[in-house]
Formats: structure tokens, sequence, C-alpha cells
């Protein structure tokens, strides 16, 4: 019963695949369960160009869900400003869902709290 817990604590990660329209930046995506059988899902990137440089100019990055059901949601946003993007161009996420997570993605968009990502996917992780 321990060596279960442990391995539920310890959760999962997923890493983003290369990005044609950020090529440098990397990240990955921790998930795992908590106590009340919800997911607490972590994102960490590095190397992540403002949304205001990209082709066209953007406002932020938001952070999408695809759930086991097949429903597209969005979990948040990463912001381009000095207060969330450090001088490494790092940026950090942490939230906590009931839904199953089964695919982390983040696009660039004008508003963070659209309800459908827009067509400029920066990064993608394959479907776990």
């Amino acid at each position: 019963m321990l060596f279960t817990f442990s391995a539920t604590a310890c959760g999962k990660k997923f890493v983003f695949l290369s990005s044609s329209v950020v090529p440098a930046a990397k990240g990955h995506v921790n998930m795992r369960s908590d106590k009340n059988k919800n997911y607490v899902v972590s994102v960490s990137i590095s190397n992540l160009a403002e949304a205001t440089r990209l082709q066209p100019s953007k406002i932020t990055y938001v952070i999408w869900m695809v759930t086991d059901q097949g429903k597209t949601e969005n979990i948040g946003q990463l912001k381009s400003s000095s207060s969330l993007l450090s001088k490494e161009l790092t940026a950090s996420f942490k939230t906590v869902t009931s839904s199953k997570p089964t695919k982390i993605f983040i696009s660039a968009e004008n508003d963070g709290s659209v309800q459908y990502p827009g067509e400029q996917i920066v990064l993608t992780t394959n479907v776990f």
C-alpha cells in the first residue's frame, strides 16, 4: 500500500514536443492525483518568447487541457510580462482539476478568457 501511495504522489512527467512557432521553447507537464482524487497539473517552460514577439503578435499564452471526455478546456494563462516571465524567459503554472487530462497544449491568444483555442498552437504534448 505504501508503494502505491508513493507512485501516485510522484505523478507522471510529459514533455512538450518541439515547436515550429517558438523553436527554442522547451517544457514539461507534471501530473498527479491528490488525496481528493483530483488531478494536479503543473507546467514548466523555458526559452518561451513573449507573445508580443510572435508573428502575428499576440497578448498572452493560454494553457488548454483535453479531457478524457474529449472536451477542450481553457485552464489558465501565462502572461507575457515581467511579472510572470523572467529574464530567462521561463514560466510555470499550476492548477487542480476534477477532469482527467489526456493532453495539454498552449496557444497564443489576444484574450486569456477565450473559450476555444486559436490557430497559433505554440507547444503541445502527445496524448497521454
